[in-house]
């Protein structure tokens, strides 16, 4: 019996492995920017995991000796002002920029995501407060709203997040309120309703399920600028402080004296902060594209 169990386990898994095998290389064939843009993704986050292991050097260690030193096989990306390699302090940006962008995207998503369905699915006068007050938060810039965040809360990577997420809710919201609108009368609702269950159980377990694939897309799609916001905010003073490394951070310590010096302390995390908004953007519209009816390759 354990080995029949083992067995159908075994083909189970290996079922499943194919399955995604053959979606990936399918969307590989019929989305080739976005599954570059996926790759790159994909190298960020083994550089983030993996950073100890790659990493040549510790990124808060100082060499006033080796200051503003350029390009050379010791320092492949050179060193800042205070002695630290720049390579390092990339990799390990990735982390920052990685856990910051995915947790403030996810929140925003989730949030945005239950809020635009118990709208949608509430109605009337809940729909119309609900809608006002998101409409009151979307005519704010991001970068606006999340500064007004900081200032009340204050810097550091947990008030970040939450600064990052606020600005993101509405947005997301008015998008999945647009989708769970024509859910609201559809049959197997009406049924939950006549069978007695919840306002929040239809909505946790037969409406938000049906709004997945737009969901999926605005998180793909706040990836990328919740990675800009926080290199932003950091670059200002008012993201996450020093030691830690962060690209927008870096970019900080690249001020107008070493521009002409040292430009390598600028040129390098800007590289990895465009590539990285660029690849979170480029696997968000192919995903929009691939589960969009509309918008799918026949």
């Amino acid at each position: 019996m354990a080995k029949e169990i083992a067995l159908i386990s075994e083909n189970f898994l290996v079922s499943h492995m194919r399955g995604w095998l053959d979606v990936s290389l399918r969307f590989a064939r019929e989305r080739s920017l976005g599954a570059a843009g996926a790759i790159i993704v994909l190298l960020m986050i083994f550089a983030a995991l993996l950073a100890d292991l790659i990493a040549p050097y510790d990124p808060l260690e100082t060499d006033y000796a080796a200051m503003l030193q350029g390009l050379s096989s010791g320092h492949w990306f050179g060193t800042d002002s205070f002695g630290r390699d720049v390579l390092s302090r990339l990799i390990y940006g990735s982390r920052t920029a990685l856990w910051i962008g995915f947790s403030s995207s996810f929140l925003g998503a989730t949030t945005g995501a239950v809020i635009g369905v118990a709208s949608a699915y509430f109605g009337g006068k809940v729909d119309l407060i609900v809608q006002r007050f998101m409409d009151l938060l979307l005519s704010f810039p991001l970068i606006v709203l999340a500064l007004v965040v900081v200032a009340v809360l204050g810097t550091g990577t947990t008030n970040v997040i939450v600064a990052i997420t606020v600005p993101m809710v509405p947005r997301c919201a008015l998008v999945i309120r647009s989708s769970a609108l024509s859910l609201r009368h559809t049959p197997f609702v009406e049924a939950a309703r006549a069978l007695g269950f919840s306002h929040w159980r239809i909505i946790f377990r037969h409406m938000l399920p049906n709004v997945m694939a737009p969901y999926l897309i605005m998180l793909t799609a706040f990836l990328g600028q919740a990675i800009l916001l926080e290199a932003s905010l950091s670059f200002l003073g008012l993201g996450v402080a020093e030691p830690v490394a962060a690209w927008g951070l870096m970019l900080r310590g690249a001020a107008v004296e070493f521009a002409e010096r040292a430009p390598w302390m600028a040129i390098f995390p800007g590289l990895a902060i465009s590539l990285s908004v660029f690849a979170f953007n480029l696997f968000g519209d192919s995903l929009r594209d691939a589960l969009d009816p509309k918008l799918r390759v026949s």
